[in-house]
């Protein structure tokens, strides 16, 4: 089996603290690596797209719920402030991706949709992600990826990591 930096790293750990269980390291390691090296690779498809990560989450919310949302709701969904929220729509109405739509209700509250343009912007964004995603999971049988999958959800659902929300 080929080694990669993170078994260069526990090798030098067992050397000199062979008493250490440094497995958990092994695994965390990688996970933040895949992760990183995962970022990039998204930040370029999406810069080819004229967008940021966020923007496209913004877009991609509003796309697949299919409806208008409240900045709430949006920034909700995002775990993002409400300010950096407010900045970053107000940049997309400027682009002509979103506009706003005034609360009947209640003057000061608004919703936003995407406009016509900003689906076509996040539908093209959106095939190449695919394409981007499926590429960077390539090193995978499909029945790995489903494994990989599970075991990240088992992650993300345990004890240890909901507390920490």
């Amino acid at each position: 089996m080929n080694q990669d930096h993170v078994d260069r790293i526990l090798a030098q750990w067992r050397s000199v603290h062979p008493e250490l269980d440094c497995s958990a390291m092994g695994i965390i390691g990688r996970i933040r690596r895949v992760s990183r090296l995962f970022d990039e690779s998204l930040k370029e498809v999406f810069r080819q797209h004229m967008l940021s990560n966020i923007e496209f989450d913004i877009l991609a919310t509003l796309r697949r719920t299919d409806a208008p949302l409240t900045p709430t709701a949006l920034y909700q969904t995002l775990m993002l402030s409400s300010g950096a929220m407010s900045t970053r729509l107000e940049k997309l109405v400027q682009r002509g991706l979103i506009e706003r739509i005034a609360s009947e209700d209640d003057r000061r509250s608004n919703q936003v949709q995407l406009t016509d343009a900003g689906k076509a912007q996040v539908d093209a964004a959106l095939q190449d992600h695919l394409s981007n995603m499926a590429h960077l999971l390539s090193g995978l049988t499909k029945e790995e990826q489903e494994q990989l999958a599970d075991l990240n959800r088992k992650l993300l659902l345990s004890d240890a990591l909901q507390a920490t929300k």
